[in-house]
């Protein structure tokens, strides 16, 4: 960084501090990955400069041909990846995304069902913290608590009592795959749309690894930084029909100019999830997960559901007497990165939480396979068991070390 490193050199070394965080810890937040090089430099394009409101043909600028060429790519490369038949790339994240969808076809004060965020969705989900309860009639569905599972025929139940006008699936903190046929029949059944947020799992319904709710749902809206390793930004996926509301919604409803540098590393990421060898990366991704889930089990962990079915596992910390807060912060301690989490029913506070939250799509990236997750799983087992042992953790924090050396994150 030849010319940062001029003008704010305080600025440079903050930046070279955080790549040297990532490249040596082992992260495992769920909703995060290491991009492409390619990517990076996509984002740091020329385009970051580039005002373009409006789509491609009909800006409120001049000057942008190359705009439309880029768009164009990134909105045909997304139809084709998922098989949709309308791609809006120009969300500025996966909120803003949703946002679009609920104000598209939504009148203020109308009715939505969605997973209730101590269940696992998500704050955009109609949480009370969110601006979307404030402007929405949200009623929520939960886990059965036995199975710790959607109970869809008591979705089904709450969606005949309430009659929303759109049901939301999706979460970010279930580990179990999401049955999109059943959800969309209990739609149609009461009249409501169907919005997935499958913000998570892009990256394995593109390589086909997980069932797709495309053909199931009127939108699909998700996020680019986590399974699908590009920069961040939102997408929104819908049926033909609801095209023009959508980019309506997002232009000149709730953006100005699109980030076309963000466009731009889209558009790269659709491409590379063509390739076999990010098809082989989320295969790898589930299988790294589903060996997490059992090794924890083995030294006597809870997994929350019983296990995963996607890249995510939920671990109720309470049999340990640990709280996630205080798991998360001896695992960064000594190098592993991790976030507390809620669990269903969870008696903690969400800042305090029973529950950590473990992802393998960061390490899976790096090229860690089954020997090495067995190993983390050991390793963050003897810190979270030893909290008050230093040379424990010190041991742990030079194996955290050595592993990170044996697998650097490519350039």
């Amino acid at each position: 960084m030849p010319y940062l490193m001029k003008d704010d050199p305080q600025v440079a070394r903050i930046i070279q501090d955080e790549e040297s965080r990532v490249e040596n810890t082992l992260n495992l937040i769920a909703a995060e990955n290491h991009a492409p090089r390619s990517v990076l430099e996509a984002q740091g394009s020329i385009f970051s400069l580039k005002a373009a409101e409006g789509f491609p043909g009909n800006r409120f600028h001049a000057g942008c041909r190359h705009a439309d060429a880029l768009e164009s790519l990134a909105v045909s490369r997304a139809k084709d990846l998922y098989g949709a038949d309308h791609a809006n790339v120009q969300p500025h994240s996966g909120v803003s995304a949703n946002l679009a969808v609920y104000f598209s076809v939504l009148d203020v004060g109308e009715r939505i069902l969605s997973m209730k965020l101590s269940h696992g969705g998500h704050l955009s989900h109609g949480d009370a913290a969110s601006m979307t309860s404030r402007c929405f009639n949200f009623q929520h569905y939960g886990l059965n608590l036995k199975t710790e599972q959607i109970d869809y025929d008591e979705l089904e139940n709450l969606a005949k009592a309430f009659e929303p006008r759109m049901i939301v699936a999706g979460a970010s903190s279930y580990p179990r795959l999401i049955d999109y046929e059943r959800v969309a029949e209990i739609a149609q059944s009461v009249s409501a749309l169907l919005l997935v947020d499958m913000a998570h799992i892009a990256g394995l319904v593109a390589a086909r690894v997980i069932p797709s709710p495309v053909p199931h749902a009127d939108f699909v809206t998700f996020t680019t930084y986590k399974t699908l390793r590009a920069g961040r930004g939102g997408i929104i996926l819908c049926k033909q029909k609801y095209a023009d509301r959508i980019n309506r919604s997002i232009f000149p409803g709730g953006q100005g100019t699109p980030s076309l540098n963000l466009i731009a590393a889209k558009a790269v990421c659709f491409h590379l999830a063509l390739a076999d060898d990010f098809v082989q990366l989320q295969k790898d991704t589930l299988i790294n997960a589903s060996c997490f889930a059992a090794e924890f089990e083995r030294l006597g962990y809870r997994m929350v559901s019983g296990g995963t079915e996607n890249h995510l596992v939920l671990i109720d910390l309470r049999s340990k007497g640990l709280t996630g807060a205080l798991a998360e912060e001896t695992l960064e301690s000594v190098g592993i990165i991790v976030n507390r989490n809620v669990i269903p029913a969870d008696p903690e506070r969400p800042e305090v939480s029973s529950g950590i939250r473990i992802g393998s799509p960061a390490i899976t990236t790096r090229g860690m396979l089954e020997p090495e997750v067995r190993q983390i799983a050991r390793m963050m087992d003897s810190a979270m068991s030893n909290i008050e042992n230093a040379q424990i953790l010190k041991q742990v924090a030079r194996e955290v070390q050595d592993l990170c050396k044996q697998f650097p994150i490519k350039k």
